[in-house]
């Protein structure tokens, strides 16, 4: 097999420690920082048995791939496993052992190539959230004296619902109120008198008024007796 037709060592790796489910896979490119390796991967293994068919099937793949396998290391006890490929020397840990030994910190000034951009934005995104969640309790902080009102208040607020969903209420019928009315004496309701509106009547013209003639009342004679 050709070198132009290999593929890429460090892809080959990674693609190997993923088929058997490996946790928290690195890929630091260390060229310009060491001249033992171009890159050191890192990954961890929940038990032994796993960190040795991690080591194993990196071995076969990196084989069948046309690369060669310079050495091992770690096999028998299981807890760290070293395989040496060259270009790229592969570290397969325990999470105790990785957690002690801290291997990411001493490669700082390399370059992560995995996992990839997005990835790594995610893992930086879901490291951050718990300092997010401190500095938002920092903000709102009570003070004890408030603390406490606020402890008292949320205690009688969940014992009492507590017992409201213990016991069914029952909802007794309302009792209707009867207003007393105060006996109202009626006042004598004074009756409005309308004005009628008398249109002003022209002034007639006067006419000569005629005199009145006295008539002299006749006294009747008495005959006089012979």
């Amino acid at each position: 097999m050709s070198k132009t037709s290999k593929p890429n060592l460090a892809d080959v790796i990674v693609g190997a420690l993923e088929d058997i489910k490996a946790k928290d896979i690195r890929l630091i490119n260390v060229a310009n920082i060491t001249s033992v390796s171009d890159h050191v991967a890192i990954a961890s293994g929940d038990s032994n048995r796993q960190t040795r068919a991690l080591a194993n099937n990196v071995v076969e793949k990196v084989r069948e791939a046309g690369y060669t396998i310079y050495g091992t290391e770690g096999e028998q006890s299981g807890d760290w496993v070293l395989v040496d490929c060259g270009d790229v020397v592969v570290h397969i840990m325990q999470p105790a052992i990785r957690d002690y030994y801290k291997l990411e910190e001493l490669w700082l000034d390399g370059t992560l190539e995995f996992p990839k951009p997005k990835r790594a934005v995610r893992a930086r995104a879901e490291a951050a959230k718990p300092v997010v969640a401190k500095v938002a309790k920092k903000k709102t902080a009570i003070k004890p004296t408030a603390a406490k009102k606020v402890a008292g208040k949320s205690s009688k607020t969940t014992t009492s619902r507590t017992s409201a969903a213990k016991k069914p209420i029952v909802k007794k019928p309302a009792a209707k109120k009867v207003a007393t009315q105060k006996p109202t004496t009626k006042k004598p309701v004074a009756k409005k008198v309308g004005l009628k509106k008398v249109a002003a009547k022209k002034p007639r013209a006067k006419l000569p008024v005629a005199k009145k003639v006295a008539v002299k009342k006749v006294a009747p004679k008495t005959k006089k007796r012979a």
